[in-house]
């Protein structure tokens, strides 16, 4: 019985049409793909290395990294973000490449002042160029517990997914003109003080006698295309399943669930709003 537990435990699934890896009881430690970045003293390592805290005070915020960068991929993390009076208050979870012209693809919690909701902003970034914001509010209390957060990321298409719900999609459209994520990347996650502009637009400052904010983080398996410099792979092959036809566009059941968030959740657009930009970026079209 228990070697046929553990032959279920590793069988690939569908859920709700995105492919994940069966985790229970075999996830792995934080070292083997994360190590911290900065705030060395602020992050607090639980649960044997399966669960990371990250803390901010008024001397400092904190982060880690991947130990590689990706080229594409299904990424993912669980949350927990800081509860009580947050406002001020920004945890990251992000893909991003080095240099001004950097690629980036952003999940932001946006914090708030205690009793109002979290705000979950998106961007994407190509060759240091952002300003593609889509902000939304959760259907569920992002501070009470655990919710996973995934970026697809391939050749044809970017997904953001809150448990396994995609919330926003942005489309390879180079051939029109569009700029699009090509650079490999590394994963990251932050904990900082963002309230120069988090919170009612930068009004709503952090209170700091609510300090130390604390973040958690669990799931630290890794399905990406490794990219070093000593290694050109081709990470849009179709040896990655992340990479195969069905992922190149959300199947119909996952179409109307990214409508219904749209219709229902969306707070803000960059593409229609009109008083930044008076013509529709060209990726909004």
């Amino acid at each position: 019985m228990g070697s046929l537990l553990f032959i279920f435990l590793l069988v690939l699934v569908v859920v709700d049409g995105v492919l994940v890896r069966g985790n229970m009881n075999t996830e792995i430690s934080f070292d083997q793909n994360y190590e911290v970045i900065w705030g060395d003293n602020h992050v607090v390592s639980l649960n044997q290395g399966k669960e990371i805290q990250l803390t901010m005070d008024n001397s400092s915020g904190s982060g880690f990294g991947s130990k590689m960068t990706y080229g594409s991929g299904l990424f993912h993390l669980r949350i927990k973000v800081p509860d009580r009076n947050s406002a001020g208050v920004v945890t990251a979870y992000y893909l991003t490449s080095q240099g001004r012209r950097h690629d980036e693809l952003d999940f932001e919690f946006l914090g708030n002042r205690e009793g109002k909701p979290y705000r979950l902003q998106t961007n994407v970034f190509v060759d240091g160029h952002g300003n593609r914001e889509q902000r939304l509010l959760l259907w569920f209390d992002p501070t009470a517990d655990f919710h996973s957060y995934r970026i697809l990321w391939n050749q044809h298409q970017i997904v953001f997914y809150v448990d396994n719900i995609p919330i926003r999609v942005y489309k390879n459209k180079s051939n029109i003109g569009v700029g699009y994520p090509t650079k490999p990347m590394q994963i990251q996650a932050t904990l900082w003080d963002a309230d120069s502009w988090a919170t009612n637009g930068g009004k709503t400052k952090t209170n700091w006698s609510y300090a130390p904010f604390k973040a958690y983080f669990q799931g630290f398996d890794v399905s990406g295309c490794q990219v070093t410099t000593s290694n050109s792979q081709n990470c849009s092959s179709y040896k990655y399943w992340w990479n195969k036809q069905k992922f190149w566009q959300l199947d119909p059941s996952r179409r109307r669930q990214y409508e219904r968030v749209k219709h229902k959740y969306m707070t803000y657009d960059y593409c229609a709003d009109r008083k930044r930009y008076p013509e529709p970026p060209l990726e909004c079209l």
